[in-house]
């Protein structure tokens, strides 16, 4: 309970704040009805509205949870959970794009940790090349891998994932360079007493003390890696997967539609950062580094 108690109390105060913050956007909306019907609303009335209309501005938590349980609930009784209507589908599409370039960026990160680690050269050279890639927004850069894949006969999942894996790869590589040099100078010169190669040296020290930097990057590479995939959905004009919802949402104004996808896509990343959560607790607990 010690656990669970704040985070109930802090969504209870976003959900509270998140009814209070409605009225007032979506009041014009309202008066302006109110004004073409000649009538005056009361403060009840203001709300009831505020809480209730079919395209506002801020749709309110039940309506955002109606429209959930419509797109994959209703439908998974009626057998149906995978029909293009449901969020299900819709986040299976972008969950196999976000794993795919989850992988990739991993294995690139790991690969370039290592390099920058055993080699002055790919220090001073990638790992400037490494930050600075980031600086540049992937907004802007989504649209131009789509279309170069796309020139050479590459659609379908590959681009998706390669916008995944550029967002993703990121933390990886700066996770592993801080872990793979977490070992102080006397840890590595034990090392070196016993004549460690530097192979010897990189699985028995560098790679165990660099095991909690890694799952910590992995949270995080998993949620860019998600929010990668959204993009990537963004210019290629998909039918499927949640950032095509939230691009159908747009075009025609459904801001409830929009905030479900959203919601949707919240609670999966929170479920895969959550496994990879899980496996550090085993993983390091076996390694002896857990409580």
């Amino acid at each position: 309970m010690r656990n669970v108690l704040p985070v109930l109390t802090v969504v209870a105060a976003i959900i509270a704040i998140w009814y209070a913050a409605a009225v007032p956007l979506n009041a014009p909306w309202a008066y302006d009805k109110a004004q073409r019907a000649g009538i005056e609303l009361s403060a009840a009335d203001l709300v009831a509205d505020t809480w209730a209309q079919d395209k506002p501005k801020l749709p309110v938590p039940h309506q955002v949870a109606a429209e959930i349980w419509d797109t994959t609930g209703a439908l998974v009784l009626k057998g149906r959970g995978f029909s293009k209507r449901s969020l299900l589908y819709h986040s299976w599409v972008t969950f196999s794009a976000t794993m795919l370039g989850f992988l990739l960026g991993t294995g690139l990160g790991i690969l370039l940790a290592v390099g920058i680690v055993h080699n002055r050269t790919m220090d001073r050279s990638v790992m400037p090349w490494v930050i600075a890639s980031q600086t540049v927004p992937i907004i802007a850069i989504a649209p131009m891998i789509i279309v170069v894949l796309n020139a050479v006969g590459i659609s379908g999942l590959l681009p998706k994932a390669m916008i995944s894996m550029y967002l993703s790869f990121f933390p990886v590589v700066v996770g592993m360079v801080k872990g793979l040099r977490s070992p102080d100078a006397m840890q590595l010169d034990q090392m070196r007493t016993w004549n460690a190669s530097r192979t010897q040296t990189f699985r028995y020290l560098r790679l165990p003390s660099s095991m909690p930097y890694f799952f910590t990057s992995l949270k995080i590479a998993m949620a860019a890696s998600l929010v990668g995939a959204i993009i990537g959905e963004l210019p290629t004009g998909a039918v499927a997967g949640l950032g095509a919802r939230l691009l159908a949402g747009s075009y025609y104004g459904q801001t409830v539609q929009i905030w479900s996808a959203l919601l949707m896509a919240a609670l999966l990343a929170a479920i895969l950062v959550g496994i990879i959560g899980a496996v550090q607790r085993v993983a390091l607990a076996r390694m002896g580094m857990g409580r």
